[in-house]
C-alpha cells in the first residue's frame, strides 16, 4: 500500500465562541498547519460556529483580528449559509475574505478530504 502524506486539513467549528477555547484551537492549529506548508480550509458551521466569521465582536481575545490573520496566510475560511440563516446572520456581516457556502458544500468537504485520506478536525 502506498504510503499517504498530509498536505491539506480541514478544520471545523461548531462550538460556542465566547463559552469554549474551540474557537482559538482552529485558529492556531490553522496557523501552526499553514506554516508547515499545507493548505487549510476552515469551516465554520452550526449556528455558534458561524459566529466567529461575523464582523465586529468585541471582547477578549480579540477574534476578528485573529481571523484576519489566517486569511492573510492564506488560510480559506468558509460559513456555512444554512447555520448563518438560522441565527439571522447575512453574508454582508462577514469579515471581509470569508466564503458563505451552502451546507451541501460543508457535506463535499467532509467526503472530499476523507476520500482522499487528509487531515479533518472537528471542534
Amino acid at each position: 500500500m502506498p504510503e499517504r502524506k498530509v498536505t491539506k486539513v480541514l478544520l471545523f467549528l461548531k462550538n460556542m465562541v465566547y463559552e469554549s477555547t474551540s474557537p482559538m484551537e482552529i485558529l492556531r492549529f490553522a496557523k501552526y498547519y499553514r506554516k508547515k506548508g499545507l493548505d487549510v480550509v476552515i469551516v465554520l458551521w452550526g449556528p455558534m460556529g458561524v459566529i466567529l466569521g461575523k464582523k465586529g465582536k468585541t471582547g477578549t481575545p480579540p477574534y476578528d483580528e485573529r481571523v484576519r490573520e489566517c486569511l492573510d496566510m492564506g488560510i480559506k475560511i468558509k460559513c456555512c449559509e444554512l447555520a448563518s440563516s438560522m441565527i439571522g446572520f447575512n453574508k454582508d456581516e462577514l469579515i471581509e475574505g470569508i466564503e458563505m457556502i451552502h451546507s451541501f458544500e460543508v457535506a463535499d468537504l467532509m467526503l472530499e478530504y476523507c476520500e482522499k485520506g487528509q487531515l479533518v478536525i472537528n471542534l
